[in-house]
This record gives C-alpha cells, sequence and structure tokens, in this order.
C-alpha cells in the first residue's frame, strides 16, 4: 500500500508536470511541421485536422523553385559564419588581455561592454545605417556582420573572460617556466582548455545571427536578404501564406538542430566551466 501511494505520489508530482512541460514545448514544433505537409483543402478548410489525411511536400518544393529560399538560406549561412569567426578571433583576444593583463581603465572598458547589452538595438540603426552607406556597404552581407559584432562581440568577451578567470595562471607560468613563449603557451596550453567555453559561445553568436531580423530587414535587399526577412515577406496585407511559411520555418531550424547534435557535448562542458572549482 505504501509502494502504491509513493508511485502514485511520484507520478502526479513528477512525471504529470514533466509531460505537460514537454508537450507545452514539443506542440509549437509538431503544429508547424503538420501544417507544411497539410494540403490546400486541409490547410484552409472548416475543419481543424491535426494530421493531415494526405500528406504532400509541395510547400517544401514551391519554396525552393517558386521562391527561391536557397538564397537566403546562404545569405544567412555566409553572415552567421562570418560573425562567428570574427566575434570569437576578437572576443578571445580581448579576454585573454582583460584577464592576464593589468591596465589603466580594464574596468571601465569592462563596464562599457555591458552597458551595450543595456540598450534596445534599434537606437543602433541610424548611426550604422549611415555608416554602411558612407562605407559603401549598405545592402551587402558584409553590412550585417559588422553590425552583428557591435552587439556579439562585447556580450562574447563578457563570457569569455569568465571562463578564463576560472583557468589557472599557472598552467601558463609552468609553459614559460620551460621556456615557452606566451604566444605558445596561449596556442598549446589556453585554447585546448577554452574549446568547450569558446564552442558554447560560437553556438550563441550563430543562432543570435542566425535568428536577427531589425537589422537585416533594414541592411539587405533582395539579393542580400536574409532567412528571417524571406519569410516575413510571406506575411502580406491580403493573407499568410501558411504551407510556405511553416516549412521555411521548418528548415529554418534544421541548421540549429544540426549544430546542437554534433556541439552539445562540447556546449554543457562550456555551459558548466567555472561551476565546479578544484
Amino acid at each position: 500500500m505504501k509502494s502504491n501511494r509513493f508511485s502514485w505520489n511520484k507520478i502526479l508530482s513528477l512525471y504529470l508536470p514533466i509531460t505537460a512541460i514537454l508537450l507545452f514545448l514539443i506542440f509549437p514544433f509538431y503544429w508547424t511541421f503538420v501544417t507544411s505537409i497539410k494540403p490546400e483543402n486541409e490547410l484552409y478548410g472548416p475543419v481543424v485536422t491535426y494530421w493531415p489525411e494526405s500528406l504532400t511536400f509541395a510547400a517544401y518544393k514551391n519554396l525552393f523553385t517558386e521562391f527561391n529560399f536557397l538564397l537566403p538560406m546562404l545569405n544567412s549561412l555566409l553572415v552567421a559564419t562570418i560573425t562567428t569567426v570574427i566575434t570569437l578571433f576578437v572576443s578571445t583576444l580581448a579576454a585573454y588581455a582583460f584577464t592576464r593583463y593589468d591596465f589603466k581603465g580594464k574596468k571601465f572598458l569592462m563596464a562599457m561592454f555591458l552597458t551595450n547589452n543595456m540598450f534596445p538595438t534599434v537606437l543602433l540603426l541610424i548611426p550604422l545605417y549611415t555608416m554602411m552607406r558612407n562605407l559603401d556597404l549598405l545592402y551587402t552581407p558584409f553590412s550585417l556582420v559588422l553590425a552583428y559584432t557591435t552587439f556579439t562581440i562585447p556580450f562574447s568577451i563578457w563570457m569569455i573572460t569568465g571562463y578564463l578567470k576560472d583557468l589557472p595562471a599557472s598552467l601558463e607560468e609552468a609553459a614559460w617556466i620551460d621556456g615557452a613563449s606566451r604566444t605558445y603557451a596561449f596556442i598549446k596550453i589556453v585554447m585546448p582548455a577554452l574549446t568547450p567555453s569558446i564552442i558554447a559561445t560560437g553556438v550563441y553568436i550563430f543562432i543570435q545571427s542566425w535568428n536577427e531580423y531589425i537589422f537585416a530587414v533594414l541592411f539587405t535587399n533582395e539579393a542580400s536578404r536574409t532567412i528571417p526577412v524571406s519569410l516575413k515577406n510571406l506575411v502580406g496585407q491580403l493573407g499568410v501564406q501558411w504551407d510556405l511559411l511553416t516549412a521555411g520555418g521548418i528548415i529554418t531550424i534544421i541548421p540549429v538542430c544540426i549544430i546542437f547534435f554534433f556541439a552539445q557535448k562540447r556546449l554543457i562542458e562550456g555551459m558548466t566551466a567555472g561551476s565546479e572549482k578544484g
């Protein structure tokens, strides 16, 4: 009787809430996918169907043939990749300087990096637009790269600085005693230990660049348009193309899922770095 009561308490207090939370999180993705494979008569019909009677992948085909969705995908991939590489390179070197060197204004600069994320990004639209136009970079992927680095670099410096503070400086000092230069110690000792944290930061940067909309809608045109702007164009004054919109949403999350699949081990290590001190 006691064990039976315990099992019911565990079901009501643990398994039932977890199941409800999972359903709440998964159902939007399920409904998006189901909508993308519904035929037109079920999509706009009076009866709501939770699984289509006849599957069709016409929306995915039309997305690439009629809507030319491959171009914004390539633009988003190019922008997100370049932004991630530049941000990680600059942020890693800057974070190393902030943790290993003492210089005047260090605390002030770190505070300025943090306050950069306190203001809405929309405040940067006009000055950045003017800069891109003067530099003749407007309506090119590189305008988005420069715009995205304005808020990815400061936050990434803070993230990597936190990881580096928990990395003992004695590891580098031991290498210096053995005759290694600071550059060699940084590449061979610091970077391997910092790899999980860099991957975790890189995933954050890639997702931010992949999903950003405000800068993309102002700094791009038909040729340089990214995924969020292209999907927004499916919402018109006369209605919403739900089949193409949901198909594009499913395709959009695939690269992010692939990144999480291959980087999940390093991602967990990077996110938990510094939580335990030996």
